[in-house]
């Protein structure tokens, strides 16, 4: 384990997670779970996703899923998309011509 903190994170931005569930949820759960969007798969699957701030944060999600019973099949990090930047193609606001 290293100590060395990751360049691609920031100590004030939350870590967004991936949970994957066994099951599939309602869309009445989103508030259950913090906000998180729910998505479900065509396997059956339901997965969790966005911004979860610390790691108290995450347990507490974990704990919920505990407590519904659900088999938790994966918890994982998701890479943030990289930031767009001028002349990488994509149209900011100062780039549009009139």
């Amino acid at each position: 384990m290293s100590n060395i903190p990751d360049p691609t994170t920031h100590p004030n931005q939350p870590v967004v997670y991936q949970i994957r569930l066994r099951g599939h949820l309602g869309s009445q759960w989103t508030d259950w779970f913090g906000g998180l969007a729910i998505t479900l798969e065509e396997d059956g699957d339901t997965l969790l996703t966005g911004p979860v701030a610390d790691q108290a944060a995450l347990h507490g999600l974990l704990k919920k899923v505990r407590d519904l019973g659900i088999p938790l099949v994966s918890v994982s990090p998701v890479e943030p998309d990289p930031p767009t930047t001028p002349g990488s193609g994509q149209a900011g606001g100062s780039e549009l011509k009139s």
